[in-house]
């Protein structure tokens, strides 16, 4: 498929849901409209999950994962359907690069790189299948309850997995959670957001193609209702979700009631602490290109910045040239450097934000409404306040939008201290040419991510947060941990497959 600004739809059943293997008719005829974020029109529907779709969804799960042939299969077995899906998602690369901006708003120039993106980490948990420790013998002590000739430490699948993904990097949060989940043997329910459905039924559509045994992936597009039910079932032992810490404050009290397990990637208030050594105008460049990522939209965003207090100004000053002179428009123009926000709520509560800001006294330097030249969709001006208090609304709040805060500090100490003062602990970054500077600050930071000199996230390792940031770990090998559960086996004798051979 070529670029095109004219909207397409490259999807073949998306009047159905996927579940048991099969696209299954909805069990009610209400649907959700998926919004073009950059015209405002009507791109596409898909039906709306009722406690019925779920339901079946769930059972489909489980009865997969009790009584069907996947988690029975070895590991080399299981990543040979993920090097499947991952060849298969290099190839509909084109098709994902035109439904990522319409949904979210990401830029044409970021979306026709990210099947392929994504289809290199299906392959990097494919190939752990050859050499992640899933099982290994060691000996038991020989006095007390242990006893035994020869003992296992097992790591087995965790069971059924829901996975709850959000609405701005749909694709990439699907395959962190389902390509671990898959190779360690789950089966797995994808609930997709009803504003961005299109990468989960892709996805769908692989996963038949690539002839996944029946219940293994199953993808359904539910609201908050209906979703709550795939958190509270029984029959679901793990919930890996992404999205608001708000709503991950509710899932995981569900989970703490019934003891599931769960994995929860949550919001952000990621500060970038400048030190007095750094080239500010360099940093001010920097900061303001990586927040034209998503158009804000990014819960690693660094959207606070503290600066030493006789270079603020001197900052601020930068950072609003800099963000000032980004071009904002259509998604899939060459030369837009950011694109609309998801949604018309999105667009209206960043809009509440900046209000807020002004209202509170801190000072706007950049932005602060609509583009001007742009009639048509979910638009808003990079926008940079000055003089921000870290205890205002719009220095602790997350805004999830194009919005930056320059915040002044007395010294190291106290640009440390406002840097931690704050729910979350996502992301974060230390501005200085001195590396050793940079380390002893990356030590104080309470945070999952420290980068140096911009901002920088390694999904390759894994990623996280400290505080209401999250639970867990996403990405790398840390990343298929959570799917999995210990299991010790003390056996009187060592089984045949470890024996050595005789002489």
């Amino acid at each position: 498929m070529s670029l095109t600004t004219t909207p397409q739809v490259p999807l073949r059943r998306t009047d159905r849901f996927f579940i048991n293997g099969q696209w299954v008719k909805p069990s009610s005829d209400a649907t959700i409209g998926v919004i073009d974020s950059s015209t405002e029109e009507l791109y596409f529907e898909v039906p709306e999950a009722q406690p019925a779709d779920m339901d079946a969804a769930i059972g489909a799960a489980r009865q997969a994962f009790d009584r069907g042939p996947w988690p029975r299969m070895t590991h080399a077995e299981r990543a040979g359907y993920l090097r499947s899906i991952a060849a298969k998602l290099e190839l509909r690369a084109a098709d994902y690069s035109q439904m990522w901006p319409r949904e979210s708003g990401a830029l044409y120039s970021l979306a026709q790189y990210s099947a392929v993106g994504e289809a290199g980490v299906i392959r990097f948990y494919a190939d752990l299948a050859t050499d992640y420790p899933f099982e290994e013998p060691f000996q038991p002590a020989a006095s007390g309850l242990a006893g035994g000739g020869f003992g296992l430490l097992v790591r087995e699948p965790v069971g059924v997995v829901g996975a709850i993904v959000p609405w701005n990097g749909p694709l990439s949060l699907i395959v962190s959670k389902a390509a671990p989940a898959l190779l360690a043997g789950c089966t797995v329910i994808v609930k997709v957001s009803p504003e961005a459905p299109g990468a989960g039924y892709l996805i769908a559509e692989i996963g038949e193609e690539v002839g996944l045994p029946a219940g293994v992936l199953n993808v359904v597009t539910a609201d908050r209702e209906v979703s709550e039910l795939l958190v509270r079932d029984p029959r679901v032992d793990k919930i890996a979700f992404t999205g608001s810490t708000a709503a991950g404050r509710k899932i995981g009290s569900i989970c703490g009631e019934r003891i599931a397990r769960c994995t929860l990637e949550l919001g952000g208030k990621s500060a970038a602490v400048i030190l007095d050594d750094a080239d500010m105008g360099a940093a001010a460049a920097t900061l303001a290109a990586a927040e034209c990522l998503l158009s804000g939209q990014v819960c690693a965003s660094l959207t606070r910045i503290v600066v030493p207090r006789n270079r603020h100004d001197e900052f601020a000053d930068a950072l609003a040239a800099a963000f000032s002179a980004v071009r904002v428009g259509d998604p899939f123009d060459a030369a837009t450097q950011m694109g609309p926000l998801a949604m018309e709520r999105q667009r209206d509560r960043v809009e509440h934000y900046i209000v807020k800001g002004i209202e509170e006294g801190a000072t706007l330097v950049a932005g602060g409404g609509r583009p001007k030249h742009l009639k048509r969709g979910y638009y808003i001006e990079p926008t940079v306040f000055a003089n921000v208090d870290n205890k205002q609304v719009i220095a602790q709040e997350e805004i999830f939008g194009p919005v930056l805060s320059v915040i002044p500090a007395d010294d190291d100490r106290h640009a440390v201290d406002i840097a931690n003062d704050t729910i979350y602990g996502l992301n974060a970054a230390v501005f200085t040419p001195d590396i050793a500077r940079a380390r002893a600050v990356a030590g104080q930071l309470r945070s999952g991510t420290v980068g140096h000199n911009k901002m920088r996230i390694e999904m390759g390792v894994a990623f996280g947060g400290f505080k209401q940031s999250g639970i867990g770990r996403e990405g790398g090998r840390e990343g298929l941990l959570p799917y999995l559960e210990t299991k010790t086996v003390l056996l009187d004798e060592a089984p045949p497959q470890y024996r050595l051979p005789m002489p």
